[in-house]
C-alpha cells in the first residue's frame, strides 16, 4: 500500500486497476479496494480505469459472463472500460434489470469528463497533438543529454577486480557480443515508440568515445542462445539481431579479435523483448551460446569486463568467479549507448544500487532482503545445520544483496549516532552518520536507513528500507548524513488493517547495501 498511497497524495489523477485478485477477488471488480481504501481511507478522486481488457478476463476468474463481470467492476468504483466493450455492451441491460444505478454511471462519467477539463480538453481537444511541438521537444538535445545522465545513473557496477575499470582510452579494445551492435536493444520492453534509427549501438558509442586514440575490433561471437525458436520469442518486434552465421565461424571470429586486443568488453545478456510483459523465465543464468562465448574469451587470457543487459536479476555465479568486472546495464534507452560508455571510460563514475535481490539459483527464489523471520534462522556465517532454514547446497545469501553497487571511489562510514534513545509517536530521532570519500575521484554514495521492529502484534520483516540520501562527496570529503525518524517510518498494517505503529524496540541499520550495515536501537514508548 505504502507507494499507492505516496501517489494519491501526491495528486495522481488516475489509478489503474491491476489484473491480479485480491483475497481471491481481481482488483477490476474489488470494491474493498476501489472504494473503501482508495477513495474513502485515501480520500482519492481522480478516476480508475481497468487494465487492458481487464473487464472482461474477470470472466477467466470465474466471476461470472460479460454483463456480471462488467455491473461487478462498475459498482467496485471502476469508471473507464479499456477496451472490453463491456460497459457500453452490457450496463444498459443491466440498469433495466436493476444491477447498477443511474448514479453510478453518472458517477464514473463525470469523473471521465472533470479529468478531461482539468486537462484543458474542452477548450482545446487537440493540445498535446502539436507536430511543431513534438519536432522541437521529441529527441532535442537537452532532452537526450539528461537521459544520458539519467541512464549512467542506473548502471550498477557488481564488481571491479584491481580497478580493472575504468577502462583507458588507448590501445586496442575488442568489443564483442550479441548485444554490442544493436540499437534496437537499447531501450527495455514497451518502448513502443522508439525510433532506433536515431539510437546508437554500443559499437559506434564505443567508436565515437575513443576516436583515434584507440582501435575498437568488433566481433559479434554468438547469438543469443542456440535456440533459434526461443530467441525469437525474446526479440519482437524489430529487435531481432540473430545471425545466419554457424556457431563456430562466429566464436572463432571473436576469439581471434580478441587475441588482438589488450581488453575484451564482453556485451551479453537478454535482448529486451526477454524482459517486461509475459516474459518470465525459469532460467536466470546467462544463455548457452554466450556462455561458451564467454569461456573462449577467458581462454585467450586477455582481461574481461562483462557489460550485462537485462531488466531482471541475473544468477552469474560462474561470471563473478572468473571476471573481474561486471557492469549492470539494465536497458538504458535512447542514450544508452554513450551512457555506458561514459561509465566504462570513467566520464562517469558508477553510483547505481541495486533494487533487487541477486540470486546465486533459483532455487532461491523468492529471495528479497525484506523477508519475514523463520523460527528456526539460520545464524549468519554458519555452516549447514539440520533442522535450521537453510539449503543443503549453499549458504542463504543472495550473489548480490539488495541495494548493493560499487564505485570508482571507496567510501568509509564512521559511527552511527542517534540524538536520543527513545521517542513518543508524536517526536523524532535524528540518526547521523559521518561518511567519507577516502578514494581518488568525485563520486556519489547512496547512504540507506533501514529498520527493524523487534516485536510487534505481528510478524514484522528483518529490515525495511525506510530512507536514502544521494550525496556527492569529492575526494578526501567527509560528510554527516542525517535521518530523521518519525512515527510515519514505524507503522505498517497490523491483522486488523490498522495502520499503527507500536511501543517497543527498533533497531536502526546504516550502510551502502542491505547488507553491509551498522546498528543501533531506541524505544519507541
Amino acid at each position: 500500500f505504502p507507494p499507492y498511497k505516496a501517489a494519491a497524495d501526491a495528486g495522481a489523477g488516475s489509478f489503474m486497476a491491476a489484473f491480479n485478485t485480491v483475497d481471491g477477488v481481481p482488483a477490476t471488480g474489488n470494491r474493498w479496494l476501489l472504494t473503501d481504501v482508495l477513495r474513502k481511507q485515501w480520500g482519492f478522486k481522480g478516476f480508475v480505469v481497468t487494465d487492458y481488457t481487464g473487464i472482461s478476463e474477470m470472466q477467466a476468474h470465474g466471476m461470472g459472463d460479460l454483463q456480471q463481470v462488467a455491473a461487478m467492476a462498475l459498482n467496485a468504483g471502476v469508471d473507464m472500460d479499456m477496451v472490453a466493450a463491456a460497459f457500453t455492451g452490457t450496463l444498459e441491460k443491466s440498469l433495466q434489470e436493476g444491477k447498477v444505478t443511474e448514479a453510478s454511471i453518472n458517477q464514473a462519467c463525470r469523473r471521465i469528463l472533470e479529468a478531461k477539463y482539468k486537462l484543458g480538453l474542452f477548450d482545446d481537444p487537440y493540445r498535446y497533438l502539436d507536430e511543431k511541438r513534438a519536432r522541437k521537444e521529441i529527441y532535442s538535445t537537452d532532452k537526450r543529454a539528461e537521459a544520458r545522465r539519467i541512464a549512467a545513473e542506473s548502471f550498477v557496477l557488481l564488481k571491479n577486480d584491481g580497478n580493472m575499470l575504468p577502462l583507458q582510452k588507448k590501445g586496442k579494445i575488442a568489443l564483442i557480443g550479441p548485444l554490442a551492435n544493436t540499437a534496437a536493444n537499447m531501450p527495455g520492453s514497451w518502448s513502443v515508440a522508439a525510433v532506433f534509427s536515431k539510437y546508437k549501438t554500443l559499437l559506434q558509442a564505443m567508436r565515437d568515445a575513443v576516436g583515434s586514440r584507440a582501435e575498437v575490433i568488433y566481433a559479434k561471437g554468438s547469438n543469443i542462445t542456440y535456440d533459434k525458436d526461443l530467441e525469437a520469442r525474446g526479440s519482437m518486434f524489430g529487435r531481432e539481431i540473430r545471425d545466419s552465421r554457424s556457431d563456430k565461424e562466429m566464436l572463432d571470429e571473436a576469439v581471434q579479435a580478441a587475441r588482438q586486443a589488450d581488453v575484451i568488453v564482453a556485451a551479453i545478456g537478454e535482448t529486451s523483448e526477454f524482459s517486461g510483459e509475459c516474459s518470465s523465465r525459469s532460467d536466470l543464468t546467462i544463455f548457452d551460446a554466450q556462455k561458451d562465448l564467454l569461456t573462449a574469451l577467458k581462454a585467450t587470457g586477455k582481461p574481461v569486463v562483462l557489460v550485462n543487459f537485462s531488466g531482471r536479476p541475473t544468477v552469474m555465479n560462474w561470471e563473478n568467479a572468473n571476471f573481474p568486472a561486471i557492469l549492470n546495464v539494465w536497458f538504458g534507452g535512447s542514450e544508452a549507448g554513450d551512457a555506458i560508455c561514459d561509465v566504462l571510460f570513467g566520464d562517469k563514475v558508477p553510483s547505481g544500487r541495486l533494487t533487487v535481490s541477486m540470486p546465486k539459483s533459483v532455487g532461491q527464489i523468492p529471495i528479497y532482503y525484506n523477508h519475514l523471520n523463520t523460527g528456526r534462522p539460520q545464524p549468519e556465517g554458519r555452516p549447514f545445520e539440520k533442522f535450521r532454514s537453510n539449503y543443503i547446497d549453499i549458504d542463504n545469501n543472495p550473489l548480490y544483496p539488495f541495494g548493493y553497487g560499487l564505485s570508482y571511489t571507496t567510501f568509509k562510514y564512521g559511527p552511527l549516532q542517534l540524538d536520543a534513545t527513545s521517542m513518543t509517536a508524536d517526536g523524532q530521532i535524528k540518526v547521523t552518520v559521518p561518511v567519507t570519500n577516502t578514494g581518488s575521484r568525485d563520486a556519489d554514495e547512496v547512504v540507506q536507513l533501514y529498520l527493524h521492529d523487534v516485536a510487534a502484534s505481528i510478524a514484522r520483516p528483518v529490515k525495511e528500507l525506510k530512507d536514502f540520501a544521494r550525496i556527492s562527496l569529492r575526494a578526501g570529503e567527509t560528510r554527516n548524513v542525517t535521518f530523521t525518524i518519525t512515527a510515519d517510518k514505524l507503522k505498517f498494517y497490523n491483522s486488523e488493517l490498522q495502520y499503527v505503529c507500536e511501543p517497543g524496540e527498533f533497531q536502526i541499520m546504516v550502510g551502502p547495501n542491505s547488507r553491509d550495515t551498522q546498528t543501533a536501537g531506541f524505544t519507541l514508548k
